[in-house]
C-alpha cells in the first residue's frame, strides 16, 4: 500500500509538470509577455431636462450613429412656460416704449421751464418780476428735473426686468432644445436605464454606450520589459476561442503608465504581488466582434529576428 501511495503521488506531480509544457507547445513554445483584460470607453448618456419620455428609440445591442436623435422628452410644459415669458417680455417692451415717450415730453417741459426760469431771473434783476414769480419759475424747473430723473431710474429698472425675461426665454428655449437627446458617439448600446413614458429629471441616466469596433487590452509588463516597448508599437494579442483554439490579432500600444504599481491581485499569485509592474493599453481592432468587454487576453511582444525569446 505505501508503494501504491507513493506511485500515485509521483503520477500527480508528473501531470502538473506536463500540462504547462503541453500548453506552451500548442503556443509554439513561446510564453506570453503580458496578460490582461479587454476594456472599452463607456459613455453614460443622461437626460438634460425634466419631463416624460415621448420617444425612446434605444435598445440594448443596437448600433447608434453619432448625432442621431434617439430620445425625445415631452416639452408641453416648457412650451407653455416659453409663451408666458414671451408675453411678459412683450409687455415690458411696451412699457419701455411708453417711458421713452414720457421722457420726450419731460425733456420738452424741462427746456421750457429752464428758459422761463432764466427769463424770470433777468426780469427780477431789473425789478420787473416779483420774488414770488422767480420762486415759481425755479420751482417748476426743479419739479420737471426731478420727474425726469425718476423716469430715467424707472427706465433702468424696466430695462433690467426686460433683460431678465429675455434670459429666461433663452433658458427655456435651451431646455426645449435639450429635450431631444442626440447620441454623443458612434457605438453599441450596452445597457438601457429608462423606457418610453417614464418621467425623468436632469442628470438621470438613460443608456450606456461604447465603441466596440476597437477595444483596449489593459495589460501589465515588468520593469525589465518596459525598455522593449514604445507607443505605436505593434504587438500580437491572443484570445481563446473555445474549441477553435487561440486567435491572434494585431494590437497597437496606445498608452504606457508613467509610474509603477503593484501587480493587480486578481490575476497574480501572492508572491508575484510584491513585484512592481507598469500598466499598458493596447488597442485591438474588433472587426468581427469576437472581442468582448472583460474577456482575458495575453500579449506577445514582437521580437527582432534572431533574438532569443
Amino acid at each position: 500500500m505505501p508503494a501504491l501511495t507513493f506511485l500515485a503521488t509521483q503520477l500527480r506531480r508528473a501531470t502538473v509538470t506536463i500540462v504547462p509544457v503541453t500548453l506552451l507547445a500548442c503556443r509554439g513554445a513561446v510564453p506570453p509577455d503580458a496578460y490582461g483584460n479587454f476594456e472599452a470607453t463607456e459613455v453614460v448618456v443622461a437626460a438634460q431636462t425634466s419631463g416624460p419620455i415621448q420617444r425612446f428609440a434605444v435598445t440594448e445591442g443596437a448600433r447608434l450613429d453619432r448625432g442621431a436623435a434617439v430620445i425625445v422628452i415631452d416639452t408641453t410644459t416648457l412650451v407653455l412656460e416659453r409663451e408666458q415669458a414671451t408675453a411678459q417680455r412683450t409687455a415690458v417692451t411696451a412699457r419701455l416704449a411708453e417711458l421713452d415717450e414720457q421722457r420726450r415730453v419731460l425733456d420738452v417741459q424741462r427746456e421750457i421751464a429752464a428758459r422761463t426760469n432764466e427769463r424770470t431771473l433777468r426780469l427780477r434783476a431789473a425789478n420787473a418780476a416779483t420774488v414770488a414769480q422767480a420762486d415759481q419759475a425755479e420751482r417748476d424747473l426743479r419739479t420737471v428735473t426731478a420727474q425726469l430723473q425718476a423716469l430715467t431710474a424707472q427706465g433702468h429698472s424696466v430695462t433690467r426686468e426686460a433683460d431678465a425675461i429675455a434670459a429666461r426665454v433663452a433658458q427655456v428655449r435651451d431646455r426645449i432644445a435639450r429635450a431631444t437627446v442626440a447620441n454623443p458617439r458612434t457605438g453599441t448600446v450596452l445597457a438601457v436605464y429608462a423606457r418610453e413614458g417614464e418621467v425623468v429629471g436632469p442628470g438621470q441616466p438613460l443608456y450606456r454606450i461604447a465603441d466596440l469596433d476597437t477595444l483596449e487590452l489593459r495589460a501589465y509588463v515588468s520593469g525589465a520589459q518596459l525598455a522593449a516597448i514604445k507607443l505605436g508599437q505593434v504587438v500580437q494579442v491572443h484570445v481563446q476561442q473555445g474549441e477553435k483554439g487561440l486567435l491572434t490579432l494585431p494590437g497597437t500600444i496606445a498608452w504606457i503608465a508613467s509610474a509603477a504599481e503593484f501587480t493587480p491581485t486578481p490575476v497574480q499569485t501572492r508572491d508575484e504581488r510584491a513585484s512592481l509592474v507598469y500598466a499598458v493599453r493596447i488597442r485591438v481592432p474588433n472587426r468581427d466582434g469576437v472581442l468582448k468587454i472583460g474577456m482575458p487576453g495575453d500579449v506577445t511582444l514582437n521580437r527582432a529576428a534572431g533574438a532569443t525569446p
